[in-house]
């Protein structure tokens, strides 16, 4: 009561009373050193916190697809070299089987689901596990999938490890292609200047390749064009879908699978592969069985990244996964040997991936 009479008498004088007091607590707090909450910190703090939590999940992807990826090269070389195991469609067959196996089984067991926001116990199709207007929806991938895998085993076979790796880092370039085609995205001068440094690193590594076959070449060749179509593909149907990275794969396998398996029965290769003469060896059985688990961890993963990054990101990740597949493809596999223009080339290469991934972080 008081205080309202006061306040009615003495306005002006109340305000400045307060606003001395106010004034006078501030300069107090600071002189102590206690902490001040500033309103634009703490908003800068909460957006911080929902992007960190994307760039580190984006991160764990990229990193998780650059392992799986690197053992896969190598299991892969191991089962067509080191086993002279003549049937790449198989590998791929086996692959995919063995990937749907594990998708259906987790998703009977509820551990994962097919859609975005899908509660893990609901099944759409007690067939497909999915809309069968969704599974129509995710053709193109699939195709572009097939072509990707098929092409890609085969690559593989007739061309060593180092300068493999060295070549399909130019899939960059035509990922960036595809991307605006497809989606019309551009990118900026300095992830260009990056991609050019990668594909300038490439060039130089192979200028002197005197294992030179024309036919390894434009196999590679061929398989970053599929390449960047796949991702392209990923990217946009991935996210008109609304399908999980795990459902996408679910869609590629059951339609990829069938076809596979007639053309495979077609040519005779499951027949012939009775008569391989490693068939019941444990060694190649464990390379098989360790190839089956690596391509569906990075089908997983490519998925995963291309979703959340971007199909140019996915390529870049490739090419800086390469610098220990081709230590570990010298070490094991044998290859090229040491060559100061080689060496200049990969260290280029992972120099223009390097900076790529700058750019990424900073938003240019």
């Amino acid at each position: 009561m008081l205080a309202v009479t006061l306040n009615l008498l003495f306005p002006h004088s109340i305000s400045r009373t307060e606003s001395e007091f106010e004034n006078s607590a501030m300069t107090s707090i600071k002189q102590e050193g206690l902490p001040l909450t500033d309103p634009s910190k703490i908003e800068l703090r909460r957006e911080t916190a929902v992007v960190l939590p994307g760039k580190r999940r984006g991160a764990h992807a990229a990193l998780g697809y650059m392992c799986s990826a690197v053992l896969l090269v190598l299991f892969n070389k191991a089962a067509l070299s080191s086993y002279s195991f003549p049937y790449v469609n198989v590998i791929t067959l086996f692959q995919m089987l063995s990937s749907c196996a594990f998708l259906y089984a987790m998703k009977r067991w509820k551990i994962i689901s097919f859609s975005e926001g899908e509660p893990q116990s609901v099944t759409s199709n007690p067939i497909t596990l999915i809309p069968l207007r969704t599974l129509v929806h995710t053709l193109p991938l699939a195709v572009s999938y097939l072509l990707y895998m098929l092409i890609t085993m085969e690559s593989v076979r007739g061309i060593n490890v180092p300068m493999y790796t060295t070549l399909r880092r130019t899939t960059v370039a035509f990922t960036m292609i595809v991307e605006y085609l497809l989606t019309g995205r551009k990118h900026s001068s300095y992830v260009i200047g990056s991609v050019g440094i990668i594909i300038i690193g490439a060039f130089v590594a192979g200028a002197r390749d005197l294992s030179f076959d024309a036919y390894s070449y434009s196999i590679v060749f061929m398989a970053n064009i599929c390449s960047a179509v796949y991702l392209a593909s990923i990217a946009h149907i991935g996210k008109s879908s609304g399908l999980t990275s795990f459902g996408l794969m679910w869609c590629n396998g059951i339609i990829c699978a069938p076809i596979l398996l007639f053309w495979t029965s077609f040519k005779g290769d499951l027949e012939a592969l009775m008569s391989f003469p490693y068939l019941y060896s444990s060694g190649f059985q464990v390379v098989m069985l360790l190839s089956c688990i690596m391509a569906f961890l990075i089908n997983y993963y490519v998925f995963l990244n291309t979703t959340l990054n971007s199909a140019l990101t996915q390529t870049i990740c490739g090419n800086l996964k390469d610098l220990f597949t081709i230590g570990l493809g010298w070490l094991l596999f044998g290859g090229l040997p040491f060559d100061l223009m080689n060496v200049l080339g990969q260290s280029l290469g992972f120099l223009g991936s390097c900076l790529y991934a700058y750019c990424k972080l900073k938003g240019k």
